[in-house]
């Protein structure tokens, strides 16, 4: 009975503007991280933004769910990184890369908001 009620709490959990979820974005065919853009008064996701194309479309229920953690390797700027590579930023945290902007700057989405940082720097 006690795991039923875990279920209950888990199934209930309140989002906030800028959280990340799991959802199938339609515009680049994938499943990925996107950013709760608005909510219900309940803290319900109404609707959802994918980091790499800027869609915003609604959100679906049962295809988005919270998303699991990844550890990524320690951000280095000598190291050369990739569209959806994950890092762990000994500032920033978690963070997965969405952009690569210029030949040594990206583009990486962390829990707070997008920051731009530089890579491939010998």
């Amino acid at each position: 009975m006690a795991v039923k009620t875990e279920e209950k709490a888990e199934e209930k959990q309140t989002f906030a503007t800028g959280d990340r979820v799991e959802q199938m974005c339609i515009k680049c065919g994938e499943e990925r991280g996107h950013i709760v853009a608005s909510i219900s008064k309940k803290g319900r996701i109404t609707r959802v933004s994918c980091p790499i194309c800027g869609s915003r479309v609604p959100y679906k229920s049962g295809t988005t769910r919270t998303r699991t953690p990844k550890i990524g390797a320690p951000y280095d700027m000598a190291r050369t990184y990739r569209r959806g590579q994950t890092m762990m930023h000994p500032t920033f945290g978690e963070g997965e890369v969405t952009a690569l902007i210029e030949p040594q700057k990206i583009d990486v989405l962390f829990a707070d908001r997008m920051r731009r940082l530089i890579h491939a720097h010998a």
